[in-house]
């Protein structure tokens, strides 16, 4: 049951759950920035979870079906459109054959899923069928959608007209609230710097891709006085080439921070303030540039916590579907 894209949008790619196991050979997990609407978006058509989807930033494809299908939009406030006629996201929706979905502006938020009942069939890459282009990997040989792609779906069983309740939907609000766990190199800042960068409301910069968010309008941050180690460059910012985890923040400079995630580079030679915790990584994908942010420092038990809280979030989401 192939897909015409029509027009892409702006960018459009297949993302799943990732593939993670590759992060030492240099191989970013990738998948859906936002893993939470993803796995919301293919419960509705009756999906695995980790089923592969299209991930649309700030404006929707054009997308011409020639079967009868099931689909389901969540994520960013990105309206759909069957044959012209608005659809409800974070509810299932049938397109028939010779129909086609399009989207209205965006109304908030960055990126949306589309899931179709069957999920998109394009070839696994080192088991996902998740995009990462740099890397050339997975969805349509390595790259974002192009117009005159047919995006292949597997055999579905979708149902219309469920909906994930509104109390349980997830979207950024007008300021953000991201926490974060200090660590690393959390010692090389100043305690004036260390204080500055919590106080501070940061807003998001235009640079913010799938592999990192930027952050600007802050106070710059101040290091402690060293001696540069064997192998650190000599900005104040740098160290010897380390692992950078998921999630972390570096401050090259001591300007702007940036949050790594899905596509970013494995390790580098930037220091790393502390890490996002994973609850709030989806929060990120769902922001837009010049979003104003304030970073909240929590400790681990925190962290856990959250956690908790999210993976029971997405346990109300599956009992309401399934009642």
């Amino acid at each position: 049951m192939p897909i015409k894209v029509n027009a892409p949008g702006l960018v459009t790619t297949i993302q799943d759950l990732g593939r993670p196991g590759y992060y030492h050979l240099g191989i970013p997990i990738s998948g859906a920035m936002d893993r939470f609407a993803l796995r919301c978006a293919n419960m509705l058509v009756g999906n695995d979870e980790g089923a592969a989807a299209l991930e649309a930033v700030f404006m929707g494809p054009e997308l011409e079906f020639t079967e009868d299908a099931i689909v389901a939009v969540t994520g960013a406030e990105l309206t759909p459109k069957v044959d012209g006629e608005p659809q409800e996201t974070w509810t299932s929706f049938p397109v028939k054959a010779g129909q086609v979905l399009s989207f209205d502006y965006l109304k908030g938020g960055a990126r949306a899923y589309i899931a179709v009942a069957g999920g998109i069939d394009t070839p696994l890459a080192l088991g996902s069928r998740s995009t990462y282009v740099i890397g050339a990997l997975g969805g349509v040989d390595g790259r974002p959608i192009q117009p005159g792609d047919m995006l292949p779906v597997g055999q579905g069983n979708g149902q219309s007209g469920r909906s994930v309740p509104a109390n349980l939907r997830r979207g950024p609000g007008s300021t953000a609230e991201l926490r974060v766990i200090p660590g690393l190199y959390w010692h090389r800042l100043v305690e004036e710097s260390q204080r500055s960068f919590f106080d501070d409301t940061w807003k998001v910069a235009p640079e913010c891709d799938r592999m990192g968010y930027r952050f600007r309008d802050g106070t710059a941050l101040k290091f402690v006085e060293r001696t540069p180690p064997f192998g650190a460059g000599s900005d104040p910012s740098n160290i010897t080439d380390a692992c950078y985890p998921y999630g972390s923040i570096q401050v090259p400079g001591g300007t702007e921070p940036i949050i790594l995630h899905r596509d970013a580079v494995s390790g580098g030679g930037y220091f790393m303030l502390g890490t996002v915790i994973s609850a709030d990584m989806d929060l990120i994908g769902q922001m837009q540039p010049h979003t104003p942010t304030r970073f909240v420092s929590v400790d681990m038990d925190a962290a856990l916590t959250a956690r908790h809280d999210r993976a029971r979030q997405l346990d109300q989401v599956r009992s309401a579907l399934a009642g």
